[in-house]
């Protein structure tokens, strides 16, 4: 059935449209280890807690579209990076039609199930605009498909950014589905990666353990909803996303 979701991500839908149109997902804390095994670099500005999605919302906001992240640990920009924070960076996928793309973007090494195909990405960094616009290049055909978040900021728990409304769709928000993918904020991406940072099979100063170096992973921190959607086996099976939608409550 389209827009099905599995039983147990029910429990973490926080709302389905306000008035304001509004969509707000709650997610597990505590589940910000990928697969299942992930590991945290060793650098210090790598703080528990900091890649764990705690919330979600996407608002309309005049012409645009509002996006916030909750996270469980508080934000940092010691980096001293030009959204206001430093580690993190987030995918969003929105479903807004039947159809779309099942595929993930360079570096994510996931599928999308074939009932919650994309019709838009935007790509939430605290890298300088001109920098995300030109890494989205590296999505290939897909490219055109894939945003670049402006005006991101922070402020204690919270990581916020805008997206023009007439980029997006013009069906209603209430028929949308949402995805949320937690990653890490990466100045100097491997091969052809949107500026994903890697998870290896051994944790380092700057890189995740507990994953495959056969790059066969999911080089994914959190995601929105159960994180049995990151399990995967090498050579057989795909990590594989499902859409939460407003509409499956």
């Amino acid at each position: 059935m389209k827009h099905l979701i599995f039983a147990a991500m029910s429990t973490w839908l926080l709302s389905t449209m306000a008035a304001s149109d509004s969509a707000s997902f709650l997610d597990p804390k505590g589940d910000d280890h990928g697969s299942g095994t992930l590991i945290y670099p060793t650098n210090p500005v790598f703080r528990p807690g900091v890649f764990d999605l705690v919330a979600f919302k996407a608002t309309p906001e005049g012409d645009r579209l509002y996006l916030e992240f909750e996270m469980a640990a508080s934000i940092q920009n010691e980096w001293d990076m030009a959204g206001g924070f430093d580690v993190q960076m987030f995918f969003v996928f929105i479903d807004s039609q039947p159809g779309g793309h099942n595929g993930g973007l360079p570096g994510l090494n996931i599928a999308f199930a074939e009932n919650s195909g994309w019709e838009h990405a935007i790509v939430v960094s605290p890298q300088p605009l001109e920098r995300v616009i030109s890494e989205i290049t590296k999505a290939g055909e897909l490219a055109s498909d894939v945003l670049a978040a402006v005006d991101v900021s922070a402020a204690d728990h919270t990581i916020s950014a805008y997206v023009p409304l007439d980029a997006l769709a013009k069906l209603p928000l209430t028929n949308w589905g949402f995805q949320v993918l937690v990653q890490s904020n990466e100045g100097f991406p491997e091969d052809n990666n949107l500026l994903t940072r890697r998870v290896n099979e051994f944790e380092s100063e700057y890189r995740f353990g507990g994953g495959s170096d056969g790059n066969c992973d999911p080089h994914i921190v959190d995601v929105l909803g159960s994180s049995d959607q990151l399990s995967y086996e090498c050579g057989v099976k795909t990590a594989t996303i499902q859409m939460l939608h407003t509409s499956d409550k």
